[in-house]
């Protein structure tokens, strides 16, 4: 009975433990993640109470659909019931709520992973388990509540039905990613169906008549959640659409050079797969039909000057199956003569890979001070048994480097991340503690550093890379606060 359960489940068994394990070790979020982040705290426990929402009041620079975030508050909602219940600390919905969204996007990887199985086998499959396994992008990012991250979990089931030989399924599917979650998801879109038109795997009327009821039934969907939770009429994504494509505004934000996916955020993204993929292109057919439009997609996106990495993770699934190709063919020759050299390489490559997603979760773990001063914050705070209540300021850096409002504590812990503020303006104010970047204020003191990383370091000895932290996070103490300033906390360096 175990043996048949780890057969059917054990490949997702350790994607997911990889992912649970990213999550429970770095819990806290970023400020590309915050929109949908807040979107759940705040569907989860204000509900219908909509004035308490956090984007009326922090909207970002374009509006975001709530689709996303619905979906998964839904399904976490019994967790977080049984959480409240227990009186535990909001951290712990956060958790919930990354780990069913991990649950969501690995489910759609595994309907991909499936195809994979009956369309190349069984080791194809496990190559490319493998390979997803060892690289760190995919399966810590899988669980962060990014627009990219829901477009991915969608444009896995179209690369689903791809293989699965149901293309007008995928076309939609892709559809649904444009219209609802990334209006960039065109630029994969677009490619794919020319493909499926020049092989005649699809009609243009066809395709016209099952894709623009689709397109007009999402528009339909988004325009109707969005606008009640905006509290105005909008369709989130083409405001995404005219704001960065249209007006180009996205390149405020930072440039990169054209080259910069294929030099910088592919290989950081599948590490061994990048050279393998190349190859399983020019060993298959099959192979070639599937990585030229997912190519075209990351080509036609280099054209943007504004460039992440998470823009293109999308793109990650099908060249993982171009190189778990490769590695298979490589390990099935793996006697002959010639092929002996190359597994060599290929045992290399894995290892290269693991060493490399070691050091990204290394310098990850310490990409989030905000939320780790808040948390000790919170546990040094409680130690002076306070009645009164306690208000912290956070401000925009430490907002989007840790904090959330799943971070916050209930009474006596009250918060604002009012913006704005002048330094000497906080000695008017009446924050008992300010969570900043500034290392001295007016007014208060400076009562512990929270390190972040800086920069990696190479080194003649061991170890040979090492990890450079800098102070990023101050916690200050207002001087007037005699109740707490008497505590004896670890100090400013």
């Amino acid at each position: 009975m175990a043996s048949k359960f780890l057969q059917l489940y054990g490949y997702d068994l350790l994607l997911g433990s990889i992912a649970a394990f990213y999550v429970l070790m770095v819990p806290y979020t970023k400020v590309e993640e915050s929109f949908n982040i807040q979107a759940m705290h705040d569907i989860l426990y204000h509900r219908h109470q909509l004035h308490n929402y956090d984007h009326l009041e922090f909207p970002g620079v374009v509006p975001r659909t709530f689709i996303g975030a619905l979906l998964v508050s839904i399904l976490a909602s019994p967790i977080i019931v049984v959480i409240n219940l227990l009186h535990l600390p909001k951290i712990y919905a956060l958790i919930t709520v990354r780990l069913v969204l991990g649950c969501v996007i690995l489910s759609t990887l595994r309907f991909f992973r499936v195809q994979v199985r009956h369309k190349f086998g069984h080791q194809v499959e496990a190559f490319f388990v493998l390979l997803t396994a060892l690289q760190f992008h995919l399966l810590f990012y899988c669980t962060r509540a990014l627009p990219n991250i829901l477009a991915l979990g969608v444009a896995n089931l179209a690369y689903g039905y791809w293989l699965k030989g149901n293309f007008y399924a995928a076309l939609n599917c892709l559809i649904f990613s444009t219209i609802v979650f990334r209006c960039d998801t065109l630029l994969l879109l677009c490619p794919l169906g020319l493909e499926l038109l020049m092989t005649k795997s699809i009609s243009v009327w066809e395709a016209l008549k099952r894709c623009i009821g689709i397109a007009l039934l999402c528009i339909g969907l988004t325009v109707a959640v969005d606008s009640v939770m905006w509290k105005r009429l909008v369709w989130p994504e083409f405001e995404v659409f005219w704001f960065n494509s249209v007006l180009n505004r996205s390149s405020e934000w930072g440039t990169h050079p054209f080259h910069w996916y294929f030099t910088s955020a592919l290989p950081r993204a599948l590490l061994a797969a990048y050279p393998l993929f190349l190859l399983g292109a020019l060993l298959d057919r099959r192979v070639l039909i599937l990585v030229l439009p997912v190519f075209a997609f990351v080509l036609l996106y280099s054209k943007l000057p504004h460039k992440e990495l998470r823009f293109i993770i999308s793109s990650v699934p099908i060249f993982n199956l171009s190189a778990a190709v490769t590695a298979n063919r490589v390990y099935n020759n793996r006697k002959k003569t010639f092929w002996i050299f190359l597994n060599v390489i290929l045992r290399g490559l894995l290892l290269i890979s693991l060493g490399c997603t070691i050091i990204s979760f290394m310098a990850s773990y310490e990409n989030y001070p905000s939320g780790y001063a808040l948390r000790e914050l919170h546990h040094i705070g409680s130690l002076a048994n306070n009645t009164n209540e306690q208000w912290v300021h956070i401000d925009t850096f430490s907002a989007m480097n840790g904090i959330s409002r799943f971070c916050e504590n209930n009474f006596p812990w009250r918060y604002s991340k009012e913006e704005g503020i002048p330094l000497k303006e906080f000695s008017e104010r009446n924050f008992t503690y300010l969570i900043n970047e500034h290392s001295a204020v007016d007014g208060y003191k400076c009562s512990f550093t929270v390190d972040g990383f800086s920069r990696i370091r190479v080194q003649l000895g061991f170890p040979p890379i090492l990890l450079v932290k800098d102070p990023k996070v101050y916690i200050h103490v207002n001087l007037n606060c005699k109740d707490v300033t008497y505590k004896s906390w670890a100090g400013c360096s």
